[in-house]
């Protein structure tokens, strides 16, 4: 069992990594001390594979529980449906006493996390993520949130689970581009935490789903250290998280909602960043080549399309949350495994980055 533990006070937890996770969700959730009827949120997709054996663990440790499923994707993630999910459980006989269960990816763990700190004003919820994106990111940190025509997670929560269950065998089940665009999120914690993990990957077969525990739990470690030194992204540290994030959450907001994958857009936003690191950081080219090899190593893209103005993308940037203030501030890499920020970026060479993708 790989175990990291995120130390937050009152609000501190566990992240469990190990294969078989699934069928012993009902008592590892037992031990973490939750009681009353759960809520399990899942979407099309991930229902067929796991709820049942969710279902199943849960009955074994006593508990009653409630299944509530929505339709899979990113268009998901938004007001109305958080809103239908909070009216299911008031209809299903949820009230303070009960807990939410989030089955599956990100989408997934942003929503139900969402409803689970709004509703009756907050209560406890677990994680159990199913997809690269949210066992290595998304389910650990306690960012909740749905999406507006504005853009991305512009409505959101600080809500931290009670427990996260991650078994690596569920990524097994997942179609190889849903797999794939997930490494976008573990090249990202290597390029500006630890850069002996980009050997580690570059070893990997992209087209082998069974991913080894010890690499999850690596990752997740990186997410949790951030976490701690910076729950709510106040002193600038937790805003290392958002390496290619910046103009990767414009790319994705410019498009209909599922066109490019959340890895798919950051992947190309790592690319725009790794340009800026050169010009404003200093990064050598030999490195950023390293990252953009990986990222095809991969099969993750680098050319974005010629249809996607680069004006709508500055206006979906104008929006992004990481910008207060008006002040622009950008994760760049000064070298591989160290991260830093840079509020100093000329205006102009924002466009001409994105411009850059499209060659």
């Amino acid at each position: 069992m790989n175990t990291v533990s995120v130390n937050l006070g009152s609000r501190s937890y566990q992240i469990l990594v190990a294969p078989g996770l699934l069928a012993e969700a009902g008592s590892r959730i037992a031990a973490a001390g939750l009681t009353g009827r759960a809520a399990i949120i899942t979407d099309d997709n991930v229902a067929p594979h796991f709820l049942a054996k969710i279902e199943s663990s849960l009955a074994t440790s006593g508990y009653h529980s409630s299944s509530h499923i929505f339709p899979a994707g990113e268009a998901s993630k938004s007001m109305n449906e958080a809103e239908k999910l909070s009216r299911q459980l008031m209809q299903a006989g949820h009230d303070r006493s009960s807990f939410i269960i989030a089955l599956g990816g990100g989408v997934t763990g942003d929503l139900a996390g969402f409803v689970a700190a709004i509703f009756y004003r907050g209560i406890p919820f677990v994680q159990i993520p199913t997809t690269i994106v949210s066992q290595v990111d998304s389910a650990v940190g306690g960012k909740t949130g749905v999406n507006s025509p504005e853009g991305k997670n512009l409505i959101g929560a600080f809500h931290q689970p009670r427990l996260v269950l991650t078994d690596p065998q569920s990524l097994l089940t997942l179609p190889s581009r849903e797999f794939r665009e997930g490494f976008a999120e573990v090249i990202k914690h290597a390029a500006i935490r630890d850069q002996e993990m980009l050997t580690e990957l570059e070893a990997l077969d992209p087209l082998n789903q069974d991913v080894p525990a010890e690499l999850i739990a690596r990752n997740v470690a990186i997410k949790a250290r951030v976490v701690e030194e910076d729950e709510q992204e106040t002193s600038g540290v937790r805003a290392l998280l958002n390496f290619g994030h910046t103009i990767g959450h414009g790319i994705e907001a410019s498009l209909p909602y599922g066109t490019l994958l959340h890895g798919e857009a950051i992947s190309l936003g790592i690319r725009a960043a790794l340009q800026l690191s050169e010009k404003h950081a200093g990064l050598p080219p030999h490195s950023s080549q390293r990252i953009l090899k990986l990222l095809a190593h991969f099969q993750l893209p680098l050319v974005m399309k010629e249809d996607i103005p680069t004006d709508l993308i500055l206006e979906k940037l104008s929006r992004d949350k990481k910008f207060s203030g008006g002040k622009r501030t950008f994760v760049l890499l000064d070298r591989l495994g160290n991260g830093i920020t840079c509020s100093t970026i000329p205006a102009e060479d924002i466009p001409h980055a994105i411009d850059s993708l499209r060659s």
